[in-house]
C-alpha cells in the first residue's frame, strides 16, 4: 500500500513532503540549540574549553602513557597560550554558532528518523525490515565519531597547535572564533567519517560497491585514510596513526557489510528463482 501510494504521488508531493520532514528536523535542531543556548557555563566552560586544560582526561591518560615508556612529552601544568576575543560581536556569534552546533548533534537521531520517513515508503517491505536498525546504528557511529574527534582529535590537535612556536618571540594568543572552529571541525567531521560503514551499505544495496571493489582498491583507501587523518590532524606521525586506525577497522567492518548485502541478495534471488 505504501509503495502504491509513493509511486501515485506527483513530484511536488515529493517535494511537499520533504519540506515538511525539514521543517521538523530544523524544529528539533532549534529547541536543542535552544537548551544549550541556556546550558552556557556547561557548553563552554567543560566541554568546549575542557581541552585546553592540562586536567583534560585525554592529557592524563597520555601522560601515564608516557611515563610508561619512558618520556614525559604529555606530562605538563598549563598549556601555553590564551584564547581570546577581537571583535566586538565575538563571543556571542561564538555562543550562538556553538548552541547551533551542540542542537545539530544531540538532535541528529531524529534528524535521521526525518530522513527515515521521507525514502523508508520507497523501499519494499523486506528491505524496510532489514533496515529498521538504520537510525540506532547510524547514531550510535555518530556518537561514537564525535567522542573519538572531542577526546582524541581535539586534544591532539590542540596541544599540538597550542605549543608550537617559529620563534621565542612570538605568543599563541588564539581567537576564540579560531579555537571553536577547531572543535567543531574536528568532532563533526570525524562523527561524519564514522558513519563510512552505513554509507557503503547503501551504495551496496544500490549496486554500486561490492565486497570485490572495496578490497581491490583497499590499498588506494589506505592512501585516502592517511589523507584524512592529515588534514584532520596535527603533522606528526603519532597523531595521524591514531586516527588512521580506527578508519581503517571502520573500513574493513565497512567490506563485511558489503559482502553481508551481497550475501542476502543472492539469497532473495533464489528464493524468487
Amino acid at each position: 500500500m505504501a509503495k502504491k501510494q509513493i509511486n501515485e504521488m506527483s513530484f511536488l508531493d515529493h517535494l511537499e513532503e520533504l519540506r515538511w520532514h525539514l521543517i521538523k528536523s530544523v524544529t528539533a535542531i532549534a529547541i536543542a540549540a535552544t537548551v544549550a543556548f541556556f546550558a552556557k557555563g556547561f557548553i563552554f566552560d567543560v566541554l568546549i574549553f575542557g581541552p585546553s586544560k592540562a586536567s583534560f582526561i585525554t592529557y592524563q591518560l597520555l601522560c601515564k602513557a608516557s611515563r610508561y615508556i619512558g618520556v614525559e612529552s604529555f606530562c605538563f601544568t598549563e598549556l601555553p597560550f590564551i584564547i581570546q576575543s577581537r571583535t566586538m560581536s565575538g563571543q556571542f556569534s561564538a555562543h550562538i554558532w556553538t548552541a547551533i552546533t551542540a542542537g545539530f548533534v544531540v538532535a541528529f537521531p531524529y534528524v535521521l528518523y526525518q530522513l527515515w520517513k521521507f525514502i523508508s515508503p520507497g523501499l519494499h517491505e523486506n528491505e524496510r525490515k532489514h533496515s529498521r536498525g538504520f537510525i540506532i546504528v547510524s547514531s550510535l557511529l555518530f556518537f561514537i565519531g564525535v567522542l573519538f574527534g572531542y577526546y582524541v582529535i581535539c586534544p591532539l590537535s590542540i596541544n599540538f597547535l597550542g605549543t608550537y612556536q617559529v620563534s621565542s618571540e612570538v605568543y599563541n594568543n588564539f581567537d576564540l572564533s579560531s579555537y571553536i572552529s577547531l572543535i567543531r571541525a574536528s568532532t563533526l567531521a570525524s562523527g561524519l567519517v564514522f558513519e563510512l560503514p552505513i554509507v557503503i551499505y547503501f551504495l551496496t544495496k544500490i549496486g554500486l560497491v561490492t565486497p570485490q571493489f572495496l578490497r581491490t582498491y583497499r590499498k588506494y583507501a589506505l592512501v585516502l585514510v592517511l589523507v584524512i587523518s592529515a588534514i584532520i590532524t596535527p603533522p606528526d606521525i603519532a597523531s595521524q596513526v591514531i586516527v588512521a586506525i580506527p578508519i581503517l577497522i571502520l573500513y574493513e567492518v565497512s567490506i563485511f557489510i558489503s559482502k553481508i548485502v551481497i550475501r542476502n541478495q543472492k539469497r532473495n534471488e533464489k528464493k524468487h528463482a
